[in-house]
């Protein structure tokens, strides 16, 4: 019998893996063969999706991407041939492992996203499951959240707060109440590190939940996923039936005594709810608007308690680190960006996909040698990165490495990872108009500055664009980011100025009107 694997992620079932899988059975019915297909995950090369890999004696051998019309040609090529030569058919690309994309990663928190089947417990323990909560669970609370905190792990959502300390805080609250959340509300364009993570790995993300309320004291847990992400909310919610049944969850996690169980909630649609405390107003059946703070979440939060609200990565990222050490993990980055950060490559991008690595890599390298420049094979002119608040950096800023630091000192932020690559057809003025406008529809309402400073944000670019008083009104957009930067409840109008600005800076011709020419008489 030949193993044959086909992600079910929600990139390879949108370019069809669900057709090339139905036809591989029935050409292999057909056939008399005798296969397996197993659905797994995504490997995260997604311009090759769908990746068809098959078994063999020296590893699994990949094709793609793979159409329905495919199967037969490659069933005649040799695609059940036990070698790793190769295989006379385009789509052959040879091992797996030995995809350069792929090759070049350095998979920690990944590592088994696109190899196991991801409702497969036993799969996972096979390719190192739960040895982290195996060592967790004979730990004392206040000695994970060491480990957590001497690995340098940092929030993963776009904060890039100290997760430790924030685990530490909500341990050292005496409540007998308290609660994990899961922000899994990826909003951002141009991310889907979360729900990669989720379709293909689910389990890593409940032994990391079980290991923050061992933590912190904590017995309940939340996984709040964005209502666009039907196949991870419904992978999540069998995992978590799985793991219950299995004793991972419970009122003894592993037959170790202390109790820890997990719900998945799912949102509405609120772009906002992505912000911390507009979660926890969703989560409460209120209306998703921010909080302000002080208090912490850390200190009152789910319903009035201590609570540990962690994005989906940060939580994924914390069974190896009990597992390997915070040593192992902390060997990789640069400065105060330890580990590694999944990288998530979009737009128009000749290889797009996610690329785990540890910090440190330029954004030049990111953007023409892992993913290859452009699709259309123009100049890049513009990458944002950190999603739709991130900043846009022009290739004379391509030095800077990928690392919270450094990226804060040349006026952007990493955000959750995602880059958006653009070629030189790009009009960055219609790309900061977009950012007030996005910020415009999103904003739950609450304060001024963003409520009203976007709507106004976006009637400003509009008139430098018609050419009406270019110089006033430069200045006026710019003292109109200041303001929401600085007078903003959250990140949503607090961050809007960094596209906006970063496209007036580095792309200043692109706010200069086309003269108007006068029809003839």
């Amino acid at each position: 019998m030949t193993r044959i694997f086909i992600p079910r992620d929600a990139a390879a079932l949108a370019v069809g893996a669900d057709r090339v899988a139905a036809r591989l059975a029935q050409e292999a019915a057909v056939r008399g063969l005798d296969i397996t297909v197993i659905r797994t995950g995504s490997r995260g090369l997604h311009w090759l999706e769908p990746l068809v890999e098959v078994e063999t004696s020296v590893g699994r051998i990949a094709y793609g991407p793979v159409t329905p019309g495919d199967i037969a040609s490659l069933l005649d090529s040799g695609l059940l041939i036990e070698t790793s030569e190769a295989v006379n058919h385009p789509l052959f690309l040879g091992p797996t492992e030995e995809i350069p994309f792929l090759k070049n990663q350095t998979r920690l928190t990944f590592a088994r996203c696109g190899v196991i089947d991801p409702l497969s417990l036993d799969d996972y323990r096979a390719h190192g499951g739960l040895a982290g909560l195996t060592k967790a669970v004979a730990m004392t609370p206040a000695a994970i959240v060491e480990a957590v905190t001497l690995s340098g792990l940092r929030g993963r959502g776009g904060a890039g707060f100290p997760t430790g300390i924030k685990w530490k805080t909500v341990l050292e609250c005496p409540d007998a109440r308290k609660y994990i959340v899961c922000n899994a509300d990826e909003g951002d364009s141009g991310t889907f590190a979360d729900r990669m993570i989720m379709e293909g790995d689910p389990f890593v993300v409940i032994e990391g939940m079980a290991i923050a309320g061992l933590a912190t004291g904590a017995t309940k847990g939340f996984v709040y996923i964005r209502s666009e992400y039907p196949h991870a909310i419904d992978t999540m919610t069998r995992a978590v039936g799985i793991a219950r049944r299995a004793g991972m969850l419970g009122t003894s996690v592993l037959g170790q005594g202390s109790s820890f169980d997990i719900e998945i909630r799912t949102g509405a649609g609120a772009y906002v709810c992505g912000e911390e405390t507009a979660l926890l107003n969703s989560l409460e059946g209120k209306r998703g608007v921010v909080r302000a703070k002080p208090p912490l979440p850390a200190h009152k939060g789910l319903f009035g308690q201590p609570t540990v609200i962690n994005n989906v990565i940060s939580l994924a990222s914390v069974p190896v680190i009990l597992d390997k050490g915070p040593e192992h993990y902390r060997d990789f980055g640069m400065g105060r960006s330890r580990g590694t950060i999944p990288i998530q490559i979009a737009g128009n991008a000749r290889h797009t996909g996610l690329y785990e690595v540890a910090f440190g890599l330029t954004l030049g390298e990111i953007v023409d040698t892992v993913a290859g420049g452009t699709a259309t094979g123009r100049p890049v002119k513009a990458v944002q990165v950190g999603g739709p608040l991130g900043a846009y950096f022009p290739r004379a800023l391509f030095d800077t490495p990928f690392d919270y630091e450094a990226f804060a000192a040349a006026g952007g932020l990493i955000g959750h990872a995602g880059i958006t690559v653009f070629d030189d057809t790009a009009d960055m003025l219609k790309q900061a108009r977009f950012a007030m406008e996005f910020c415009a529809v999103e904003s739950c309402g609450k304060c001024t500055p963003c409520r009203i400073g976007s709507t106004r944000g976006v009637e400003v670019v509009d008139r430098i664009g018609r050419g009406i008083e270019p110089e006033k009104h430069l200045a006026l957009l710019t003292d109109l980011c200041n303001t929401m930067k600085f007078g903003s409840l959250c990140a949503l109008g607090g961050f809007t100025p960094y596209p906006v600005m970063s496209a007036v800076t580095h792309f200043p011709d692109d706010f200069v009107a086309a003269p108007v020419v006068e029809a003839a008489e």
